[in-house]
């Protein structure tokens, strides 16, 4: 299963990568040069089809718990001084996403969409310490039963040219439910409220609706 958001270009690459397999076969001498250019452009072809697969998550949502909302690594694991929304220190993880991981953003939990704004900006490598503020991204925030509210940014890195975003202010979200896209790369930062119990570690590999990054602290009895 492919995402939506890769339908125009699969289906551009895949006439093209036909075109000149039939072009190679026909026209180009020597063999070893044909034979290279078909398996070159069948591998550009695979690598089109891997990065913009959508493989089905079933997610039983879970108040308790925010969920990855994209595949990657954790790279950032920090408390920040948040100035765009919330105007107050929160707990930051921060998911890095190469370009051979599913690219899917899914929503961390279920709520109400509070704020999503988009910002142009820079394209930095996206394990940059600035990209966060600088680079393109997106800013969602969602009001939840259990941890309040709870906020996401979508940034684009050096590769990535297209940030999307389908999250819309006053509309009910699912936990694991599709919230976008990033087209080639990048990175998901989730601020949480200092008062959780962050469940993952650096360097961890996660997975979008289903591994657990952060849970509600259990209160001493």
């Amino acid at each position: 299963m492919f995402h939506r958001e890769g339908q125009k270009i699969i289906i551009t690459t895949f006439f093209l990568v036909v075109g000149l397999i039939l072009v190679a076969q026909f026209y180009i001498n020597p063999e070893w040069l044909r034979y290279a250019l078909q398996i070159g452009a069948l591998a550009l072809l695979v690598m089109i089809l891997q990065f913009f697969r959508n493989p089905k998550r079933l997610v039983t949502p879970n108040f308790d718990e925010i969920l990855a909302p994209v595949d990657g690594k954790v790279v950032v694991i920090e408390e920040v001084d948040e100035p765009e929304y919330f105007k107050e220190k929160k707990k930051q993880v921060s998911i890095f996403m190469s370009p051979l991981n599913v690219h899917v953003t899914r929503y961390a939990a279920s709520g109400t969409v509070t704020y999503s704004k988009y910002h142009p900006g820079k394209y930095l490598v996206a394990w940059h310490p600035k990209s966060s503020t600088e680079n393109e991204r997106t800013t969602v925030v969602l009001h939840t039963p259990k941890f309040g509210e709870i906020g996401y940014r979508q940034i684009a890195g050096a590769l990535a040219r297209r940030i999307v975003n389908y999250a819309e202010e006053g509309e009910q979200v699912t936990q694991g439910q599709d919230a976008g896209f990033i087209k080639f790369g990048s990175r998901v930062d989730l601020l949480l409220p200092l008062d959780c119990d962050i469940t993952v570690k650096l360097n961890q590999k996660v997975k979008g609706g289903k591994t657990c990054i952060a849970s509600l602290r259990k209160q001493d009895d």
